[in-house]
C-alpha cells in the first residue's frame, strides 16, 4: 500500500523541523548552563557539544529526526559561519594590522605544520589532526567548522575537533593569565602574544583583558588577522582537496559559504549598520546557531572511539600549541 504524498510530506517536515528544534533546544540548554560556575570557563558551544555527546551515549542517536539534525550540522553550520563574518573588520585588519598579519601567517604555518608532523610521528589520524592544527592556527572551533566541508571531514571528526580545541584553548587562556605577571613583557606585547597564539577570539579576549584595555584591543586586532587569513587558507585547502584524487575532487565543491563570510565582513565593515544590531548578530545569533550546529555534529560522537581515535592527534595538538606559544613569544621582539 502506497503512502499518500501529503502524509509523506508531513512526515518529512516533522523529521526536518523536529530535528532542527531538537538541536536548538540542546543549544539553548548549553547556552544557559554555560553561565554556571566551571562551565562559564568553557563557553556555550563546548557545553552544548558535551550535552549532545552525553545524550548520544546515554540514549542513542534520535533516528526519527535525523534529517533535521543533519540539516543543523551542515546547512545551519554554513549559515553560522557566514554570520561569523560580521566579527571581522577588514578595514582595521588591513590598515592597522599589516605587521600583525605576518605574525598571524607564521602562527598558522607553525601550528598546522607541527601538528601534522607530530601526528605523523605518533601515527595519529590525519584528518582529525589536520582539523586540530587548523583550529590551533586560525580561530578555534569556528575554523574547524569552516574547513570541515571543504576537506570532507566526517561529522564525528568535526565535533571532536571543535570540542577539543575549545577545551584546550580555555586551559591555555587560563595559563596565560596566570603567568602574565611573571613575564618580562609589556601589556601591549602580552596582547599581541595572546592574539597571535591563543585558539579562539573568546580565549584572546579573556587573557588579554587582564592586561588592560589597550592589550585587549591589540590582541583582538591580531586575532582578527588570523580570522581574515581563514579565507585564503580555505581556498588553498579547496584546491588541494580537488587535486587529491578524482573521486575526492567530485565531492569537494567550492566553499561558496566563504563568499558569504566575505560579504558579511564587508557589510559589517563599510555599511552604516547600528552597532547594537551587529552585536546581536555576531555575539548572540551567530554563536547560538554555531552551537546548534555543533549539537548536530556532537550527536555523532561515540565515546568508545574517543580514546582510540583522538588520543594521538590531541597529544600532537597539545605539543603544537606549546610550540606555537613559545615561537610567537620570541617573535615579539622582531
Amino acid at each position: 500500500m502506497e503512502i499518500p504524498a501529503v502524509t509523506l510530506q508531513k512526515s518529512n517536515s516533522i523529521k526536518l523541523y523536529g530535528g532542527v528544534l531538537f538541536t536548538f533546544v540542546i543549544a539553548g540548554i548549553g547556552t544557559i548552563a554555560s553561565d554556571l560556575p566551571v562551565l562559564d570557563r568553557i563557553g556555550a558551544m563546548l557545553t552544548s557539544i558535551l550535552i549532545a555527546v552525553l545524550y548520544r551515549n546515554l540514549f542513542g542517536y534520535p533516528e526519527d529526526i535525523r534529517t533535521g539534525i543533519q540539516f543543523s550540522a551542515h546547512k545551519i553550520l554554513r549559515f553560522a559561519i557566514i554570520l561569523y563574518g560580521f566579527k571581522l573588520n577588514i578595514d582595521v585588519v588591513l590598515n592597522q594590522g599589516g605587521l600583525l598579519l605576518i605574525h598571524d601567517a607564521l602562527s598558522i604555518i607553525v601550528a598546522i605544520s607541527v601538528t601534522l608532523l607530530l601526528a605523523k610521528l605518533f601515527k595519529g589520524e590525519k584528518m582529525l589532526s589536520l582539523l586540530l592544527g587548523i583550529g590551533t592556527g586560525v580561530c578555534g572551533a569556528a575554523a574547524i567548522a569552516a574547513v570541515s566541508p571543504i576537506v570532507n571531514a566526517d561529522d564525528e571528526d568535526t565535533a571532536l575537533g571543535a570540542g577539543i580545541i575549545a577545551l584546550v584553548g580555555t586551559l591555555f587562556a587560563i595559563g596565560y593569565t596566570l603567568i602574565r605577571p611573571l613575564l618580562p613583557i609589556t601589556a601591549v606585547q602580552f596582547g599581541i602574544w595572546s592574539g597571535i597564539s591563543l585558539h579562539e577570539i573568546g580565549h584572546v579576549a579573556a587573557a588579554a583583558a587582564t592586561a588592560g584595555p589597550t592589550a585587549l584591543t591589540i590582541g583582538l586586532l591580531a586575532k582578527l588577522g588570523r580570522v581574515f587569513l581563514l579565507i585564503p587558507l580555505s581556498i588553498i585547502l579547496s584546491l588541494w582537496t580537488r587535486k587529491n584524487g578524482q573521486e575526492t575532487a567530485k565531492k569537494a565543491p567550492f566553499p561558496w559559504f566563504l563568499l558569504g563570510f566575505l560579504v558579511t565582513s564587508i557589510i559589517g565593515t563599510y555599511l552604516p549598520i547600528p552597532k547594537t544590531i551587529l552585536s546581536v548578530i555576531s555575539n548572540d545569533i551567530g554563536p547560538f546557531l554555531l552551537a546548534a550546529a555543533m549539537v548536530g555534529l556532537g550527536l555523532n560522537v561515540h565515546l568508545s572511539n574517543l580514546r582510540s581515535r583522538a588520543l594521538r592527534p590531541v597529544l600532537a595538538m597539545l605539543i603544537a600549541s606549546i610550540v606555537l606559544s613559545a615561537f610567537s613569544y620570541f617573535t615579539l621582539w622582531f
